[in-house]
C-alpha cells in the first residue's frame, strides 16, 4: 500500500505498523528515495518550474508483486 501526503512533517501514523511500504510526499521539492523501517520514503521533487536550485524531477514507482522499487527522473529542460 502507498501512503501520500504534501509534507512528510504531518505525517501522524507509524506507516510500517499500517501496512503501508511506501509513503510519498513533496512539501520540499526535493527529490529523494530513502528507505527506513522496510517503507520506502519518495519525494518527486518537481515536473513544474525550477524551485530555487533543484532539478526539474519526477519519481518512478515499480510494483512487482508484494516489492516496490522507486527512482529519480530528472527531466531535460531545453
Amino acid at each position: 500500500m502507498i501512503y501520500v501526503l504534501h509534507n512528510l512533517a504531518e505525517l501522524d501514523l507509524d506507516p510500517a505498523a499500517a501496512g503501508f511500504q511506501v509513503v510519498v510526499s513533496g512539501h520540499s521539492h526535493k527529490p529523494s528515495v530513502e528507505e527506513r523501517d522496510r517503507v520506502l520514503y519518495v519525494n518527486p521533487g518537481s515536473a513544474g518550474p525550477r524551485r530555487f536550485k533543484l532539478p526539474i524531477a519526477v519519481a518512478e514507482l515499480e510494483v512487482t508483486g508484494g516489492s516496490v522499487k522507486a527512482k529519480v527522473v530528472e527531466l531535460e529542460v531545453r
